[in-house]
């Protein structure tokens, strides 16, 4: 399986986790609900790594930067995207989370002197201009779903959409020269989000109010949670790095930014209503340069 191929499984994964993600982000609050998802997965992958002898791969000298990755990808990124999620719903924080692609690109080309060339080029335009197509235009303003309403203010939604964007495609950079190592991905993870539920919990033992749930969390909330993080983090983001392994990351970033497009139908299931022509030929492009990427 070649790394385009488990990019856009990632994409798929994001875009159903992203949908499961809306009642208990909005039950506890972006960081309580990060806190428990963190943890959850934090627990799965650890085992996992376990199981496959993935610890064994782990050098003293990955702990520290797949734990400054986790921090500023995970802990700040997911936290800041859930919040903005919580404000203006999945598909227009997910156009501002595949900003990353933008972030990963740029940053790839001034770190590692990537550069995208040929019908690689083309496919790459083509994808990231199917995203923005997709979500922007594609946004009906007549009889929205309360997942499309707009709560608070909107300069506030995008700040933290494009905060999450820029750790996202930190958190992917930092952990690029780690991955081009012998280490297991699965434990990789681990190490990224064992650090990042540190972090949260420290922030609640230390009694800030932002790190305090909105609401009690029960069984229901925590079982979706966990579903969540298995899907998300413990499978998709582990995709990810098998992709930094093999791939640049501008390339698999703009990969793993279609999750938009894969939201779409998705939505259209959930709320019964049908997206805008823009949205389909947002898709459309999307899919062709996804076809040109993977086929060069």
């Amino acid at each position: 399986m070649s790394y385009e191929w488990f990019a856009l499984a990632a994409a798929a994964l994001w875009a159903i986790s992203s949908l499961i993600s809306v009642t208990p982000a909005r039950h506890l609050g972006a960081f309580a609900y990060s806190r428990w998802r963190m943890g959850c997965t934090a627990l799965m992958l650890s085992s996992m790594a376990w199981a496959v002898g993935g610890w064994q791969t782990v050098d003293t000298s990955h702990v520290l930067p797949m734990a400054l990755s986790g921090f500023i990808g995970i802990f700040i990124g997911d936290t800041a995207l859930f919040a903005c999620m919580n404000r203006m719903g999945p598909r227009m924080a997910g156009l501002l989370f595949s900003c990353h692609a933008v972030f990963s690109a740029l940053l790839g080309y001034w770190l590692f002197h990537e550069s995208l060339k040929g019908f690689e080029l083309i496919g790459a335009i083509l994808v990231f201009s199917g995203v923005v197509i997709a979500i922007f235009f594609g946004r009906k303003q007549a009889n929205q779903h309360t997942w499309e309403v707009v709560q608070g203010k909107l300069s506030i939604a995008i700040g933290l959409g494009l905060l999450a964007a820029f750790c996202q495609a930190m958190g992917g950079i930092i952990a690029k020269p780690v991955m081009q190592t012998a280490v297991d991905p699965i434990a990789a993870s681990a190490i990224r989000m064992i650090t990042a539920f540190c972090a949260h919990s420290l922030l609640r033992l230390s009694g800030a109010h932002i790190a305090k749930p909105v609401q009690i969390i029960n069984l229901k909330i925590l079982g979706i949670t966990a579903l969540n993080g298995f899907l998300a983090m413990a499978v998709g983001m582990t995709f990810i790095l098998y992709a930094l392994q093999k791939g640049h990351v501008g390339m698999v970033a703009l990969l793993s930014s279609t999750t938009p497009i894969m939201i779409l139908p998705l939505l259209w299931l959930y709320t019964k209503q049908r997206p805008s022509p823009f949205a389909w030929l947002g898709a459309l492009l999307a899919v062709i340069g996804t076809g040109i990427v993977v086929s060069v």
